[in-house]
């Protein structure tokens, strides 16, 4: 994402899920944040293989003032 054209920074908040809570600075009101966690392997990959969960937050379009609030999806991939 190329940051240097950003005028203007927003304070959202995450709601629910695994990041409830987590405050974050965001440019453009996205209407997706995505959250991901590194999962535990049983043995370490030779070739540095990871695994992550993957977790997905929606914009709530009622909230129009700082700080913005996203919802966790609990259908989220």
């Amino acid at each position: 994402m190329d940051t240097t054209e950003v005028t203007c920074w927003e304070t959202a908040v995450l709601e629910g899920g695994p990041a409830d809570g987590l405050r974050m600075k965001v440019s453009d009101r996205p209407r997706v944040i995505q959250v991901t966690l590194p999962c535990k392997l049983e043995a370490a990959s030779p070739d540095g293989v990871r695994a992550e969960a993957v977790y997905l937050y929606r914009r709530d379009y009622g909230v129009a003032d700082e700080p913005l609030r996203y919802g966790f999806d609990i259908a989220s991939p």
